[in-house]
């Protein structure tokens, strides 16, 4: 209990640092810690909701948020999270977490590549 409240921690200071969100770290202790692929997702989602909601108000206070472009963001987000759960059923654990791996081994090339 200690253990994921200190993990949560040092995620939210992360994820409200970089807008990446957590769920990137979230997932994989979740596996780790013997969640299967779906739960852990669903899982996450509920941190990073939570945090989400912490961090943006965070960044209000500061002038850090554009209320427009995070609005036409959010508008087509919302769609593609009703959408993605439902490929997600069709996906064995394995295939996820292969390609979850994929993606974030490409991810950070991509930000390495382009770091300046």
């Amino acid at each position: 209990m200690i253990k994921l409240i200190v993990f949560g921690l040092l995620v939210g200071v992360l994820a409200s640092g970089s807008g990446l969100g957590g769920g990137f770290l979230v997932v994989p202790l979740l596996i780790f810690l013997g969640k299967e692929a779906k739960m852990a997702v669903g899982t996450s989602f509920l941190f990073v909701f939570m945090v989400a909601v912490s961090g943006l108000l965070a960044h209000i206070r500061l002038g850090n948020v554009d209320v427009r472009t995070g609005v036409i963001l959010a508008l087509g987000g919302i769609v593609g999270a009703q959408l993605g759960p439902l490929l997600l059923a069709q996906v064995s654990d394995a295939s996820f977490k292969r390609g979850f791996a994929l993606l974030l081994v490409g991810t950070a090339v991509w930000l390495f590549a382009n770091a300046r």
